[in-house]
């Protein structure tokens, strides 16, 4: 996953510069598709976990030809951020005190002016040399045993205030307290008024609604309901509780044109490719999931568990992890983004017009089933040398 990642996300900043690296990882259903085409289980909170770590292994060596810093993590790693943060300013020359401040108030507002049931446990802060940032955190419900993850983005953020999140994904159950809402201004306002009232001020409202057990009046703290419109509603990122993908997690026109992509595209752009020992079809097709990662629209990551069709999933979901396709896939890429340094892009705008072949197949593309596909894949698994984090012998 390290791997993968990390000539992924050097493909993006070649392509596309560090700034969209950071709107892609602040985008939830993108950060799903990426941890699932890597391999990891597609529906899992792992993922969040996996994800972060995987590109703070991977892109460490290269952070500083690359411009990309990845800094914090899970648990006491969460923590050290801020030092990490000081320490990259000395290296490159940024003043890191703001970005100090952000990770630190980013954390305090996910985990006491959003009040959802869930404590945070990751941290995670990426920032470029431009000193731009996102963050990625994450919190579990111990009782519900879901995660909820928080996505920002410093890139047109007015305030941490002001529904500063770019997303909050995860189940809209329970009591929901959001004091960074933009329309919570007022609630806010009340709560400061009661701290600089003094004890006594907030000791007397508290014992009136006790004496006359009234819960109504709570409404005098707060906005009238129905005073401000809701805001639109936007496409939420559920994932299901079964582990094993199913038919109606997959949009079945777009995996057609994936693959009707690697099979049209693939004999015609990858010539010299496909003579290299061991790559052919089976790599094509993952490398067409790859390109669509590299440079689908957002609206073309809707369905994630699609991508978990490139690489199966460590607990053997869709299908064990085929690791001898993986490995080609990362040699095929890494050796496009190397050539492409060097100035040759001809590889790398053959994985591009794999995804635009893609995107024009699906509309008429017919292929196998859902379960056709996903048993063949499970059929060819020793083949391919298939894996799951059970295997203990292949």
């Amino acid at each position: 996953m390290a791997a993968l990642g990390r000539v992924i996300i050097e493909a993006i900043v070649h392509h596309y510069g560090r700034d969209e690296v950071l709107r892609r990882l602040a985008h939830p259903f993108w950060f799903q598709s990426f941890g699932a085409v890597m391999g990891m289980d597609w529906h899992s909170s792992g993922i969040t976990t996996s994800v972060l770590g995987a590109l703070k292994r991977g892109l460490s060596p290269i952070e500083h030809e690359l411009g990309i810093y990845v800094c914090g993590g899970k648990g006491a790693h969460s923590r050290k951020t801020p030092a990490e943060l000081a320490s990259i300013g000395d290296r490159i020359g940024i003043d890191a005190a703001p970005l100090a401040h952000a990770s630190r108030l980013v954390a305090k507002v996910d985990s006491a002016a959003v009040q959802d049931g869930y404590d945070l446990y990751l941290h995670g802060f990426i920032v470029t040399r431009e000193a731009r940032w996102c963050v990625v955190q994450q919190g579990m419900s111990e009782a519900r045993r879901e995660a909820r993850r928080y996505h920002w983005l410093s890139e047109q953020l007015e305030g941490f205030l002001d529904s500063p999140h770019s997303a909050i994904e995860g189940r809209n159950r329970g009591a929901i307290v959001n004091l960074a809402d933009k329309r919570a201004a007022r609630n806010r306002q009340v709560g400061i008024d009661l701290v600089n009232a003094g004890p006594d001020k907030t000791i007397e409202v508290l014992r009136r609604f006790r004496d006359d057990g009234n819960t109504a009046r709570n409404l005098d703290l707060f906005e009238a309901a129905g005073a401000v419109a809701p805001e639109p509603p936007l496409p939420h990122l559920q994932l299901p509780a079964h582990h094993d993908v199913r038919a109606s997690d997959v949009m079945l026109k777009r995996l057609h044109g994936t693959l009707a992509a690697a099979a049209d595209r693939g004999p015609k752009d990858f010539v010299e490719l496909l003579m290299t020992p061991g790559v052919g079809a089976r790599t094509v097709a993952s490398l067409a999931f790859v390109a669509e990662v590299l440079h689908g629209t957002p609206s073309r990551f809707t369905d994630p568990a699609r991508f978990s069709l490139a690489h199966g999933g460590k607990d053997g979901h869709p299908f064990p992890v085929p690791l001898e396709v993986y490995d080609r896939t990362i040699r095929v890429l890494k050796d496009a983004v190397d050539k492409a340094k060097l100035g040759n892009a001809d590889r790398l705008a053959a994985i591009e017009r794999l995804d635009e072949q893609a995107r024009a197949l699906e509309r008429v593309a017919r292929g196998p089933s859902f379960d056709e596909f996903v048993a063949q894949e499970r059929r060819h698994s020793g083949d391919y040398g298939g894996r799951t984090v059970f295997d203990h012998v292949r």
